[in-house]
């Protein structure tokens, strides 16, 4: 018999059974997880000092980078760890903060999302009204909107979480701890508060899924009626990030989720994870600079400014 109070560490899901392949994991964890340092960190340096890029829309998307570096950070180091020194092992209380720290940057990267499909919204559908209603202490609010909502949430599931008992044993099938994998190693009934509790969270995920749509409904509708084709162009090269990123998020999380439990296997549930967990943070990046000229502009900007300020410290200290 397992419980909270006599647990002291978790056993989590190892991603293969020879030293070779734990290897070829790290490697390749490590190269995800260095290109969604580079890229997010590359965002954020771009966006902070440039001062084209201080407006609504690049604001919330710093904030974006800043939680997709909080998501990824908080599964791949430990993995990396893990696999590297050939081993399971998770302490019980860096289990609990892994849980919360997950739920926390997960769910405040969804409610930012949802708050920047707002932002488009209004860019597109009320241009005269945009600086109005888009000043910066609605912006502010929004943000700490989305972070204290990702908290609050974070906070509920958390303690909810790892005050049940745990019956089952101490192995966690996943190479991270979640919350649905936590609960599989609680007694049958005791369980039911979080599930209650995960009940409602899928409310609100779902109304801000519905929000997102309708305002992109309204958002396409309005692009359709612009009568130039550059000012269409325009319009979706602003959109088409966000929607990209969105349908990416909440592609993987649906499918990790709400999948047929006949389909659920060990080695697929890690693949999927893999999918909603790791690969989003690296390749948000990507997408949101492809098509937006301004931001690809700042981004060589600030590379030059570094291969040139590292060019100089080299010149000096070779004299």
């Amino acid at each position: 018999m397992y419980n909270g109070s006599t647990l002291n560490e978790f056993l989590l899901l190892a991603f293969a059974n020879t030293w070779e392949l734990h290897v070829l994991y790290f490697l390749l964890f490590l190269g995800i997880y260095l290109a969604a340092l580079l890229g997010n960190g590359l965002i954020i340096t771009a966006i902070a000092c440039d001062h084209r890029l201080h407006t609504p829309m690049y604001f919330f998307l710093l904030n974006l980078s800043v939680l997709d570096l909080g998501t990824i950070s908080t599964t791949v180091p430990k993995s990396m760890a893990n696999s590297l020194r050939d081993t399971r092992v998770i302490s019980y209380l860096g289990c609990v903060a892994q849980t919360f720290l997950f739920v926390f940057f997960f769910g405040g990267e969804y409610c930012l999302l949802t708050v920047m499909a707002y932002d488009r919204y209004i860019a597109i559908c009320k241009t005269l009204h945009y600086e109005i209603l888009m000043g910066t202490r609605a912006c502010l609010k929004m943000a700490a909107a989305a972070w204290g909502s990702g908290f609050l949430n974070a906070l509920l599931h958390t303690g909810n979480t790892f005050l049940i008992p745990l019956c089952q044993g101490n192995t966690v099938d996943q190479f991270f701890c979640e919350v649905p994998q936590i609960l599989k190693l609680s007694c049958s009934d005791s369980y039911l508060r979080e599930v209650e509790l995960l009940a409602v969270s899928a409310f609100l995920v779902f109304g801000c899924f519905i929000f997102i749509v309708l305002s992109y409904v309204q958002i396409f509708t309005a692009v359709l009626r612009i009568p130039s084709e550059q000012g269409r162009h325009k319009a979706f090269s602003m959109c088409l990030p966000h929607l990209a990123v969105v349908s990416l998020f909440v592609s993987t999380g649906t499918f990790a989720y709400l999948r047929p439990a006949s389909i659920s296997s060990p080695a697929l549930d890690l693949v999927v994870a893999v999918l909603y967990s790791v690969v989003p943070p690296a390749v948000n990046p990507l997408i949101y600079s492809m098509r937006n000229k301004e931001l690809k502009d700042a981004l060589r900007k600030v590379i030059s400014r570094t291969f040139f300020s590292t060019g100089n410290i080299a010149i000096a200290l070779h004299k």
